[in-house]
């Protein structure tokens, strides 16, 4: 159902507050370079500190940007079952296409308390609905038991994995019907994904290349291996040097680098150590997407 290059969108600010014209100005470039979807309110998307309102207010922005072009997938998810269930209703109310619902974090729940959170939500909420699994960011982790039970449930149609395991993504994408997404969730390993039955990639990189993210996946579904591979290598620097500190300060500083955002981040993020600004100015730098000398 969901597939391509998506990009797990910022969130601009300025001066405290949603910056909606710059967020517009995302939502193009993106669309206009050739992306697949749209996530916003995930990880990258600083879904942690947005208050409700501004949680509702960037999924609203999105949807009324994007006026279908490409699918929006909203990020829902909650450590609390029952506020993931009103955000998610009113990601279906906004428009949007789909919800993704992170693992609920903190609170450590079991493989059960995983399986009855996500089918509460999907009892209550007719949309889409995509798992995500980060136990980096969560400090749980999904069994490949537990998705696949999940990958029952009709609404339920896909996964964002990001916990780093191949055999994971591989048994997941054997166990579960022919129309579950398994989509990437490291950028490092978008292709290896893709090799053991991905979908596709919800991508922080993409929303500095977006076209470059996205040309590597149209070639792998062409079946133009040896060119997909090539912008895999091609991306790894870049991919790195997005995760020198903690999703979404290099990315969003990038981006402010490129003239597309402001460099302003929700407490307690924080701008990025001056020695590593400067690595990612160079590194962006080798990759066209600042000037020589711009910064």
């Amino acid at each position: 159902m969901f597939s391509g290059a998506i990009v797990a969108i910022v969130t601009p600010f300025r001066d405290g507050k949603i910056d909606e014209k710059a967020f517009r100005g995302l939502i193009n470039f993106q669309i206009d370079a050739g992306v697949s979807g749209i996530v916003p309110c995930g990880t990258t998307g600083e879904s942690a500190t947005l208050t409700h309102e501004e949680h509702e207010r960037v999924i609203d922005i999105c949807v009324e940007e994007a006026r279908k072009r490409v699918p929006v997938i909203a990020g829902t998810g909650s450590n609390s079952t029952a506020e993931a269930v009103r955000l998610t209703k009113h990601a279906k109310d906004a428009g949007a296409d789909a919800a993704l619902l992170i693992t609920p974090y903190y609170n450590k729940p079991t493989q059960k308390g995983l399986y009855d959170h996500y089918a509460a939500v999907a009892a209550a909420c007719d949309i889409p609905q995509i798992l995500y699994n980060v136990p980096g960011r969560t400090g749980v982790n999904m069994s490949t038991e537990t998705a696949v039970a999940l990958s029952k449930i009709d609404v339920i149609v896909g996964i964002k994995e990001a916990s780093g395991d191949l055999v994971k993504c591989s048994q997941i994408a054997r166990d579960t019907r022919d129309d579950f997404c398994v989509l990437s969730g490291e950028d490092a390993l978008n292709l290896p994904i893709l090799c053991v039955g991905g979908t596709g990639a919800i991508s922080v990189t993409a929303n500095v290349l977006p076209a470059k993210l996205s040309g590597m996946i149209k070639a792998w579904q062409a079946g133009e291996l040896a060119q997909a591979k090539k912008i895999h290598f091609e991306l790894l620097e870049i991919n790195s040097a997005l995760f020198m500190e903690t999703n979404p300060i290099p990315v969003k500083t990038a981006l402010a680098m490129m003239g597309k955002v402001r460099e302003e981040f929700k407490m307690p993020l924080c701008g990025m150590d001056p020695a590593n600004r400067k690595k990612l100015a160079a590194v962006l730098q080798r990759y066209g997407c600042i000037p020589e000398g711009s910064v």
